[in-house]
């Protein structure tokens, strides 16, 4: 069974940084892409940031600059440095893993809680 655990959510004044963290556990092959999304309050998910197993991060335009995507293969983490936060960043955030295991298939984490307080 394999679970996407994240973790690092939180409240924080506008200007502040925080760091995300989410860890794959269970019987793993390989993880390829692995990235962040984010859903606000009557709003639809969107893609924050992604990551790919070897190659070039992507970003959305919104937080180009200010957050930043990496892993540790060896941890089977992904992780999301955000600074700079802005209020219009609250939303819960959610890890997504492209992971093979006893087959392919994308996982997600539960999502944890961004509060930016302006």
């Amino acid at each position: 069974q394999v679970q996407l655990v994240e973790s690092g959510g939180g409240l924080v004044q506008a200007g502040g940084s925080l760091r995300l963290s989410c860890a794959a556990s269970g019987t793993i092959f390989s993880i390829n892409a692995m990235g962040w999304y984010r859903q606000a309050p009557g709003k639809q998910r969107e893609l924050v940031a992604t990551i790919p197993s070897t190659g070039s991060t992507n970003y959305a335009d919104s937080v180009k600059g200010r957050f930043t995507i990496s892993r540790d293969n060896a941890k089977n983490t992904v992780y999301l440095q955000m600074n700079s936060l802005k209020p219009e960043d609250t939303a819960v955030y959610y890890c997504n893993a492209d992971i093979s295991a006893w087959g392919r298939k994308a996982y997600w984490g539960q999502g944890t809680q961004v509060t930016v307080s302006s």
